[in-house]
């Protein structure tokens, strides 16, 4: 459980709160890059930790990400004009590039010299993997930017999903790291079936195991933490584990295991304190050339139940809601379906939202099974209080592993098999024997 004061200390990023100061030492998704692709420049909306901003891909092809409100007399930009390597805001024709340079003053007379005396609010961006990542902190603590967890390669293929969940981002979080709920709430999506690891069709996910209740076994890492989940197995039962390891890459990331076909990372976005941007996401190959077969990006949102024009609206946001029960099936629960609602992130949403915009933790009964849970707890309070008394942001602290080395794990094992080494990269492996031997 944790206190009030400590419940706001995790979950709020708005303004100086200190958690979304944290975040803004990384470089952090903000949209997708198909959120900017249209012909005509339309400039996106976007808001990240509570600040309202816009975005958009100048006449050369450059993207910058800046603050909505003009300034001149604070109109929107998002309505402006995207022309000539610039955006002109609609009310006296000023216009700024993308990194926040006032370009012209229609307004103005040239003589007042005024244009040479303001500079927007404008942040550094950088495209790769399927986003448009952006740098929210100070310049001088600005790292250098680094290719994501899923993209270890330049050829990755990476699938995306995004949806708008209309509640904070550590209770989405918490869902990622919680191996347990899967054998329940996805309990028709991801089914046991015999074999030595997951298995993924169009349809389902296939597990060799029947066992709802893992044990859960944790690793503190520079990066965040491991963990692992241990279950029994259908088959080898006396002589085996079926284990699946789970990554938590501060702040925002989660890897989860792979199946056979692609490799699954999930990241939650904070939009403010009471909305968060989800995105979950296939990709592969990894860099030992395993799991090729991802899908298409839109087949993987299909399976989602997460298409847009169907499922979502133009601004990744759900048609079902609370309003209309998330649309749950009752007539497929008597018919043996578990939620009776289609898609395994519609089914976490469900669970996700009903605990409030922002869940009250001071009401949790923890068990066995939130060994995860009550980590990433511990562990963000930690990391913000001693970046509050000016330490390093958690993440950014040495010795640092470039995240394309970090892998996640899923298979059936001998049970003399060391969870803490199961796909571990030959990087990773080094990098912590070095620095063992420095201590």
């Amino acid at each position: 459980m944790l206190s009030a004061e400590e419940n706001d200390l995790l979950c709020r990023v708005e303004g100086k709160a200190p958690m979304g100061q944290l975040m803004r030492r990384h470089w952090l998704p903000a949209c997708l890059i198909e959120e900017l692709a249209e012909a005509d420049g339309t400039p996106l909306k976007l808001r990240l930790l509570g600040e309202d901003l816009v975005a958009f891909r100048d006449s050369d092809g450059r993207v910058g990400i800046m603050n909505e409100r003009c300034p001149h007399r604070g109109a929107s930009l998002a309505f402006g004009r995207n022309e000539e390597c610039g955006l002109r805001c609609l009310y006296h024709g000023w216009k700024m590039d993308v990194d926040g340079n006032v370009l012209e003053m229609a307004s103005e007379p040239a003589q007042s010299g005024l244009v040479a005396k303001v500079k927007h609010k404008a942040y550094p961006v950088e495209e790769a993997a399927g986003f448009v990542w952006v740098y929210l902190g100070p310049a001088v603590h600005k790292p250098a930017f680094e290719p994501p967890v899923f993209q270890p390669a330049p050829d990755t293929r990476v699938s995306i999903s995004k949806i708008i969940v209309d509640c904070n981002w550590a209770q989405i979080l918490e869902g990622a790291i919680d191996s347990a709920h899967s054998s329940s709430l996805h309990a028709s999506d991801m089914v046991p079936a015999k074999g030595a690891g997951a298995q993924a069709t169009d349809k389902s996910w296939f597990r060799p195991s029947t066992d709802k209740a893992p044990r859960l076994v944790l690793q503190r890492t520079s990066f965040g933490f491991r963990y692992a989940a241990i279950r029994r197995p259908i088959s080898n039962a006396a002589t085996h584990d079926y284990v699946r390891t789970t990554l938590f890459i501060a702040p925002v990331t989660v890897q989860i295991p792979p199946n056979n076909l692609y490799n699954i990372a999930v990241l939650h976005m904070p939009i403010d304190d009471t909305h968060t941007a989800f995105h979950f996401i296939a990709w592969g190959p990894s860099a030992d050339g395993e799991r090729g077969a991802v899908p298409e990006t839109e087949v993987w949102r299909k399976f989602l139940h997460a298409q847009i024009g169907i499922d979502l609206d133009q601004g990744f946001r759900k048609t079902r809601t609370l309003e209309n029960n998330y649309k749950q099936d009752r007539q497929a629960m008597k018919l043996g379906n578990h939620t009776g609602v289609a898609g395994i992130p519609n089914q976490d949403i469900i669970m996700w939202e009903t605990m409030g915009p922002i869940a009250d933790r001071s009401q949790d009964r923890l068990g066995a099974s939130d060994l995860a849970i009550v980590e990433f707890r511990r562990q963000m309070l930690e990391a913000v209080r001693q970046f509050e008394a000016g330490g390093p942001a958690i993440g950014r602290t040495e010795p640092h592993i470039p995240h394309v080395h970090l892998r996640s794990f899923e298979g059936v094992v001998p049970k003399t098999e060391d969870w803490r080494t199961l796909g571990v990269s030959a990087e990773e492996t080094a990098m912590s024997a070095a620095e063992a031997a420095a201590e």
